[in-house]
């Protein structure tokens, strides 16, 4: 009788412990999923950041008599700036380099997509969205003036 009680308890404790098992199993097979799921949100968020935003020639000219003493700055340590394109992020030190345009540097500049904001940044102009940092136009200052 006693054999049959050992065994009893040993197979209930196994059952529970394999029962536990398949439920953490299971669990992650959930967080699997999930995080499937978040990245096809983020995939999807990327391909919305892909904005028809275009700055126009003459915003170029409206920028550049702003930020002037900044582009010559800028064209002698040429070494200090990041490449910076449409469709990529921002650079990840990108919070403390760049600055909020003043609205009245931009007012008769087409308004960037909802959720974008324009900002200066080592003589870029960049319309991006602060969330995803995405880049949906820049406006490229330093080259321009070089160009002139």
């Amino acid at each position: 009788m006693k054999f049959n009680t050992r065994h009893h308890v040993t197979t209930m404790l196994l059952g529970a412990a394999l029962t536990f098992a398949g439920g953490a199993v299971a669990q992650d097979r959930r967080g699997d999923d999930r995080d499937r799921r978040d990245q096809k949100a983020d995939d999807h968020n990327r391909h919305e950041d892909k904005s028809d935003y275009h700055f126009r020639q003459e915003d170029r000219n409206q920028f550049s008599s702003h930020y002037k003493s900044n582009i010559r700055q800028m064209q002698q340590h040429p070494d200090r700036r990041h490449h910076i394109r449409a469709g990529e992020q921002l650079p990840n030190d990108y919070r403390s380099r760049l600055k909020a345009v003043p609205t009245s540097y931009y007012r008769n500049v087409p308004p960037p997509p909802r959720g974008y904001q324009l900002g200066y940044y080592d003589g870029y102009v960049v319309a991006y969205n602060p969330t995803t940092r995405i880049v949906a136009d820049v406006l490229d200052l330093v080259d321009a003036a070089t160009r002139r």
